[in-house]
């Protein structure tokens, strides 16, 4: 038996409101609002993301580690080619280093890394 269900990751951030909205178009999940705070993205099967506003957020410098990832998020998508041209349309930004070639590492607007991955 399962302690829980459905962990949800949380993304400290200096807007909630709008990673929430950039996350609900890539994803294609409900954009929830708690307070001005807290926001959240659920999937229709339970799965949620949610962010939290932290004042004095500095953004992951990834590769390099001096302020660290922690984490990230791979979302699995059947074109890269076509995935890469709608993130960029709701606001990620394609990073300069790829490392691979079966996945493609971009930042959301507050500057978390994800890829993109050929599923």
């Amino acid at each position: 038996m399962a302690i829980a269900r459905f962990p949800v990751v949380v993304l400290d951030c200096p807007d909630p409101k709008t990673l929430a909205e950039f996350y609900s178009a890539l994803l294609e999940w409900k954009v929830e609002r708690n307070d001005d705070d807290w926001w959240s993205v659920r999937a229709e099967y339970g799965d949620s993301l949610a962010f939290q506003k932290v004042e004095s957020f500095t953004p992951p410098q990834w590769p390099g580690q001096d302020v660290p990832q922690q984490m990230h998020l791979d979302v699995s998508v059947d074109d890269l080619d076509t995935a890469e041209a709608a993130v960029l349309e709701i606001g990620a930004t394609k990073h300069e280093y790829q490392p691979g070639t079966s996945f493609r590492v971009f930042l959301d607007p507050a500057g978390h890394p994800f890829c993109l991955c050929q599923d």
